[in-house]
């Protein structure tokens, strides 16, 4: 008869546990015991139970061969894996067992060697190859696949699941149980090969691997995604690197995916700005995309100069902040409706001030982001997937070719710099005006270079008229674009808006003609080589 029809719920009467993580062993193990189940068990598991005062047969005994070449030869044998993978519904299966000896295992228990934390702790090469677990993938396989008889966890935050289930079944587990444990151990051998693929292409170099594998660890169900019709959930996997999946939040709302999603965007822009050689800085983020960043001599002052960037936008944004919160700058986002605010720490006094926001959701991420680490990138399409390495490129005064008569000041390098880097972190077509390290007007996201130009403009006055100013702001501003102008129209714009200078990576068929209209209007204009694109 097939396996499904096999009779159910199926009793648990001799166990294989053998793992590394012993959270839990001991209470596993006297469960068992506890309704008569054998247990066999292998090395530290065996010892651990032993001393728990709970019975259990090693490995060799019932194998008949002992632990070899340190212990990476101990379960890979017929005598354990004929008694994981035998089908109790076929009587040749059963006759064979039977001529060789072989008892049925009917639960295995197994985790596997901490590939993945000998790998955050910085493991040389060797000894997280001595981390590959061998046996233990082998014996959540065969389990698994034979789940129509045998039962496998490899978690132990699922201990407790199985004890109620054979608490409710007498000593068994029904088909249903097996098969979500079975789902559970092949995510996770999947998972691990992934990791140890993942780590020997980037030990080759090799950011793009030939076969691309990928795996995640649930971390958080979603209430929605972008819109309420849409499913979503936050996995975590990749790099360790430090930010919104790993933050620790100390109050506020759950977080939503335009949350979560936004976060990111504004952390990762605030990371390209190193608190010991930029000093303070705040970005302000709004639909992923900046609408206020600010360097300055305190935090407070950064957040002002980024709020006035665009307060209009601000409101329900995402804050983000490059060293550790005070009390001054929480006093000044207090009064700021927000959704979101991540520093790598808050101040004693900061989190007392923005308690009193109970729905602001508050994250600490504990460090930031190194905004050169080499990273990969990935986006769905039909039937696929597109990857690539993380935007890294950086750059510095020297990296700039200037093409105008007029060479940019020190204090217009300054701005531009700060401004092109900005701009790569604004959805194309961006144009970032920007005066005295903080941007005055940002362009976002259109189809045309020269209205997005037109728009950052538009802002900038529209907020300094808001703030009673007489003139605008883009008077005296430099002007960043994240890619050519490809005609002169763009940088005739950002001209007449009252801009002094322009950095572009240069490149169009017309860069002659751009050039001669920033020559016409006194402008300085540097090529950086580098476009900035971001979809």
């Amino acid at each position: 008869m097939p396996a499904e029809s096999a009779p159910d719920p199926r009793p648990i009467r001799r166990a294989l546990i053998s793992v590394s993580d012993k959270t839990g062993l001991a209470d596993l193990g006297r469960a068992l015991a506890g309704r008569g189940v054998e247990i066999l068990s292998t090395g530290g598991s065996a010892r651990a139970l032993a001393e728990a005062g709970i019975a259990v047969r090693e490995v060799a005994a019932a194998t008949g061969f002992p632990e070899i070449l340190d212990g990476r030869v101990k379960t890979l044998h017929p005598a354990i894996h004929g008694g994981i993978l035998g089908r109790r519904d076929r009587p040749a299966h059963l006759a064979a067992m039977a001529v060789h000896g072989i008892a049925a295992i009917d639960l295995v228990v197994v985790n596997l060697y901490p590939f993945e934390a000998a790998r955050a702790r910085g493991a040389g090469f060797e000894e997280s190859v001595e981390e590959i677990d061998i046996g233990g993938p082998a014996l959540l396989r065969a389990a698994a696949k034979n789940h129509a008889f045998v039962t496998v966890v490899t978690d132990p935050g699922d201990y407790a699941a199985l004890l109620a289930e054979m608490a409710v079944q007498d000593g068994a587990t029904t088909a249903g149980f097996r098969r979500r444990m079975a789902e559970a151990a092949f995510a996770r051998t999947a998972a691990y090969d992934a990791a140890i693929a993942g780590w020997l292409a980037a030990e080759r170099g090799e950011a793009l691997p030939r076969r691309l594998v990928l795996a995640g660890v649930l971390a958080q169900a979603l209430r929605y995604g972008e819109n309420p019709h849409q499913r979503a959930a936050l996995y975590l996997g990749g790099d360790t690197r430090p930010g919104v999946a790993t933050a620790r939040q100390l109050q506020g709302k759950e977080l939503s995916f335009n949350n979560l999603n936004d976060t990111d965007a504004a952390f990762e822009a605030v990371a390209e700005f190193d608190p010991a050689r930029d000093g303070p800085a705040v970005v302000i983020v709004k639909h992923a995309n900046p609408c206020g960043a600010a360097l300055a001599a305190t935090l407070a002052e950064a957040y002002d100069r980024a709020l006035a960037c665009d307060p209009v936008s601000a409101f329900g944004g995402i804050i983000a902040v490059n060293r550790t919160l005070d009390g001054e700058t929480a006093e000044r986002i207090a009064k700021l409706f927000a959704e979101v605010v991540i520093a790598p720490d808050l101040s004693a006094e900061a989190r007392r001030v923005l308690a009193a926001r109970r729905n602001l959701r508050v994250l600490v991420a504990g460090a930031l982001p190194d905004p050169a680490a080499e990273r990969l990138q990935m986006q769905s399409v039909a039937g696929g997937y597109l990857a690539q390495t993380a935007d890294v490129a950086r750059l510095a005064a020297s990296d700039l070719k200037v093409v105008t008569r007029r060479a940019p000041s020190a204090a217009e390098v300054a701005d531009l710099l700060f401004a092109f880097r900005v701009a790569k972190h604004v959805k194309s077509n961006a144009i970032v005006y920007a005066r005295g390290g903080a941007t005055v007007g940002v362009g976002v996201g259109q189809m045309s270079r020269v209205d997005s130009a037109r728009i950052a403009a538009w802002k900038a006055r529209e907020a300094a008229e808001a703030a009673g100013e007489k003139a605008p702001r883009t008077q005296g501003s430099v002007v960043a674009s994240d890619a050519f102008f490809p005609f002169a129209d763009g940088l005739i714009a950002a001209a007449d808006a009252g801009a002094t200078a322009v950095i572009q990576p240069g490149g169009s068929v017309r860069d002659a003609e751009v050039i001669a209209a920033a020559d016409a209007r006194g402008l300085a204009m540097v090529f950086t080589g580098v476009r900035h694109f971001r979809h």
